[in-house]
C-alpha cells in the first residue's frame, strides 16, 4: 500500500470511530434512565454524584408484602425464612430455614398432613413434619432434623423437606395444624 492510501484508510477509520462514538452518545443521552448503563464507579439506578437513599431498615419481624392476610405461615423462598402470623397480622415468630431440593411455586397452600417423628426422604430422622404442597411426586413440608442439623439438601435427590432448628420446628408444629394456610412468596 502506498503512503497516501494508508493515510486515507487511517482518516476513514478515525472518522468512523468518531461517528460511532457520536451516535452512542446521542443514543445514551436520549435513552430513558431505566435502560442506560451506569458509569464506572456508579451504582445501577443512581446518578453519578448522587448518594443512594436507603429506606428504613426492614424489621426482621416484618411480614413480606403480598403474603396474604389472616393467620398463616409465610415461607419466603429467596430469604430462606418463615414467619408465623396471627389473625391480627402480628408476626409471632420468624426464623431461618434451609430450603428443600424441590420447592413449591409461590402461592397459597393448606397444611395437608403432619407426622410427629419419621425418617426423611434423605434418610435423616426428622420430627414435627408439616406437609403443605406436592410438586410432582415430591411432598413438600417443614421439618426439623432430630440431630439439629440444617444441612443443604443433596441437589441430586428429589427431597421436599424444608429444614429448621428444633425449637422453630416445635413452634411451627403448634401453630400449623391440618388446614392451616401456608403462603409461599418468591
Amino acid at each position: 500500500m502506498a503512503k497516501g492510501s494508508s493515510a486515507i484508510v487511517a482518516g476513514l477509520t478515525a472518522a468512523a470511530v468518531a461517528a460511532v462514538g457520536f451516535l452512542a452518545y446521542q443514543a445514551s443521552a436520549n435513552a430513558p434512565d431505566s435502560v442506560t448503563a451506569p458509569s464506572a464507579g456508579a451504582s445501577a439506578g443512581v446518578s453519578p454524584g448522587a448518594s443512594p437513599k436507603p429506606g428504613p431498615p426492614r424489621s426482621p419481624m416484618a411480614v413480606p408484602d403480598d403474603s396474604g392476610t389472616g393467620a398463616r405461615v409465610v415461607y419466603a423462598l429467596a430469604e430462606r425464612r418463615v414467619w408465623l402470623v396471627d389473625a391480627r397480622e402480628k408476626s409471632l415468630r420468624t426464623f431461618p430455614v434451609m430450603p428443600s431440593a424441590v420447592s413449591p411455586l409461590p402461592g397459597e397452600y393448606q397444611v395437608s398432613s403432619r407426622s410427629g417423628s419419621i425418617k426423611g426422604s434423605d434418610g435423616v430422622p426428622i420430627e414435627h413434619v408439616v406437609r403443605f404442597a406436592d410438586v410432582g411426586d415430591v411432598s413438600v413440608g417443614f421439618s426439623a432434623a432430630q440431630d439439629g442439623s440444617m444441612k443443604a439438601p443433596d441437589p441430586s435427590m428429589k427431597t421436599g423437606g424444608v429444614r429448621m432448628k428444633r425449637t422453630d420446628g416445635n413452634a411451627l408444629w403448634t401453630f400449623a395444624t391440618v388446614g392451616a394456610t401456608v403462603v409461599v412468596v418468591p
